[in-house]
């Protein structure tokens, strides 16, 4: 499995994924297997960074509400925080830490953008690409989409624009917390992103799958601080 790695490699790559045209991807009708990863890098490592910053990887597997299988990888980072060029700093080792888990899939969280990007494919978009599995990004915000927030109602949803094209959707996950964007990516357009955020909400603001990824890789990182 090969990243680009270099700036101008990368951009080339992700206007290329961004032409391609894949058959759209619609969730299934049973509980969804969702894999989801998320990085949590070193403490005093986090910011823009620098490349080599060391970072824990926490993948896994659900199966609706039951946990199928957990994996935590150490990784580096490819490059400093640059908005648009994730992938640079990140692709590489989510794409080892996803890799076992995708085959039993259907769908991808990946805590970044997809088509709410500069070429239409955010570090979402690219991985689903590259692991052959439909994918959804989350984020707390957008990159460059605009758009009203949606309704104080748990499952309300808004849309968000990049100039005439929709790329992803607010969405209300719980009371009382802020909406967090649902971003149309890999064989999945903004209605069915925002149908999986909505599906895989257990009353807090990030959705389950991520959830259990952000904590895996945070009790790694906190066990492997303490000794």
């Amino acid at each position: 499995m090969t990243w680009p790695s270099t700036e101008q490699a990368l951009a080339e790559e992700q206007r290329r994924i961004a032409g391609t045209d894949p058959a759209p991807w619609l969730p299934p009708d049973r509980a969804l297997r969702v894999a989801a990863a998320f990085v949590a890098f070193r403490r005093g490592e986090q910011g823009p960074g620098h490349v080599g910053d060391r970072a824990l990887v926490g993948a896994v597997l659900l199966d609706g509400d039951r946990l199928v299988r957990a994996r935590v990888l150490a990784g580096v980072a490819g490059a400093p925080y640059t908005p648009g060029l994730l992938a640079l700093r990140e692709g590489p080792m989510l794409a080892r830490a996803l890799e076992p888990l995708v085959p039993d899939a259907d769908v991808l969280l990946v805590d970044a953008t997809g088509r709410d990007h500069p070429r239409r494919a955010g570090l979402a978009l690219h991985l689903g690409a590259v692991l052959d599995v439909p994918s959804v990004g989350v984020t707390h915000r957008t990159l460059l989409a605009a758009g009203p927030g949606p309704a104080p109602e748990p499952g309300s949803t808004a849309p968000l624009h990049l100039g005439d094209e929709q790329v992803g959707c607010w969405v209300r996950t719980a009371p009382g917390v802020r909406p967090v964007v649902a971003h149309a990516a890999w064989r999945t357009d903004a209605a069915t992103a925002a149908a999986v955020v909505t599906a895989c909400a257990r009353g807090s603001r990030t959705p389950e799958p991520l959830r259990q990824a952000r904590r895996v890789a945070r009790q790694a990182r906190a066990e492997q601080e303490a000794r």
